[in-house]
């Protein structure tokens, strides 16, 4: 079922300002970005998506599954309050998520909540 409202899309930003999500789309090329951002697009109109674009990885952490000419690229997000948090972006070059880019993207999870938490003590 579709949303009447897209989620909105925000990026993970750490303390000293940096979006890594979105720097990493800056360094892809042009068509690559273009195809990642379709399907975020796609997720944020659609949600809640399953496979083949999007999977569950636990402890709500997903990830969107673009597929690029010729790589595979992962966007791993959270959804929290109706916004879709982008937290860790890679292309991937193995069969199973590699544990590294999963600690990391928990890792910016947990440091994304407790800010929006003491930015919205009433959204507890």
């Amino acid at each position: 079922m579709k949303s009447e409202r897209p989620l909105k899309v925000v990026f993970f930003k750490t303390e000293a300002g940096n979006e890594p999500v979105r720097d990493w789309l800056k360094e892809l090329p042009k068509e690559e970005c273009k195809t990642i951002g379709a399907d975020i697009l796609t997720v944020q109109y659609a949600w809640p998506v399953g496979k083949p674009l999007v999977d569950h990885l636990g402890d709500g952490l997903w990830e969107v599954r673009s597929r690029l000419a010729n790589r595979i690229a992962r966007t791993l997000f959270a959804v929290v309050d109706e916004e879709i948090v982008l937290l860790h972006g890679f292309i991937k070059k193995q069969q199973k998520t590699p544990a590294n880019e999963l600690d990391l993207a928990k890792k910016r999870k947990r440091l994304y909540l407790q800010n929006y938490e003491q930015e919205n003590p009433s959204r507890k």
